[in-house]
């Protein structure tokens, strides 16, 4: 994880020239570094052996492994390295198998340049980080097969009200400033109450948080 005053490594692997080109700009406009490019999964562990990214932005439909088998081998290669998933269409199972496989996050194509490069830096400082589009295919796919879970269940009953209703905005993918708009409350408050529904449920992050939540039966 780097350091807050440190340069953002970031390696670029997608089969769309155009999509690595002008995520090249964008990346290297908000301040961080592009230390490689690549178009196969093949060369993706080698690069992150040599090149020594913070974050590999992956794109799934390159020739070669499958992308769960190909997060794995980077991962195995490289094992602090933090893999953000980006497609152009959010399926639920994609979004599950990527982060088992070990995906810090999944993020989408559509997504405005300033949001793609805000959960990039987010991924690289550890957060796990999905799109609304991505977080609804996951809670989508995590409520089709939940089983209850008496264990979640209590965690969640040792949530205030407040913290419920902030989670439950996390489940549908608002961000601090969307939570904060939507309660009336500051988004220094929103990260507060964010803080104590991770340390209750036993979660590092919000998508964890959300996933939970369903399981649990809160939404």
């Amino acid at each position: 994880m780097p350091d807050e005053d440190t340069t953002i490594r970031v390696l670029i692997a997608d089969d769309h020239h155009l999509f690595r080109e002008g995520l090249r700009a964008t990346l290297e406009r908000s301040g961080m570094a592009v230390v490689g490019e690549t178009s196969a999964f093949s060369d993706v562990a080698r690069l992150g052996r040599t090149a020594k990214p913070d974050v590999v932005v992956l794109g799934l439909n390159m020739p070669g492994l499958s992308g769960a088998d190909a997060i794995r081998e980077i991962l195995s290669d490289n094992p602090g390295l933090q893999i953000v998933v980006v497609t152009a269409f959010a399926k639920g199972e994609d979004a599950v198998e990527a982060l088992a496989a070990g995906a810090g996050g999944h993020l989408g194509k559509d997504m405005a340049p300033e949001e793609l490069a805000g959960g990039i830096r987010q991924a690289a400082s550890g957060s796990a980080v999905l799109s609304a589009a991505a977080m609804s295919a996951l809670v989508g796919h995590v409520r089709a097969n939940a089983r209850p879970d008496e264990e979640i269940v209590r965690a969640l009953r040792s949530l205030t009200a407040r913290e419920l209703e902030v989670l439950r905005l996390i489940v549908v993918g608002a961000d601090n400033a969307q939570i904060g708009h939507a309660l009336s409350i500051s988004p220094h408050t929103v990260k507060h109450y964010v803080t104590n529904i991770l340390e209750k449920l036993g979660v590092r992050s919000r998508v964890e948080a959300a996933v939970r939540a369903v399981r649990g039966g809160l939404a």
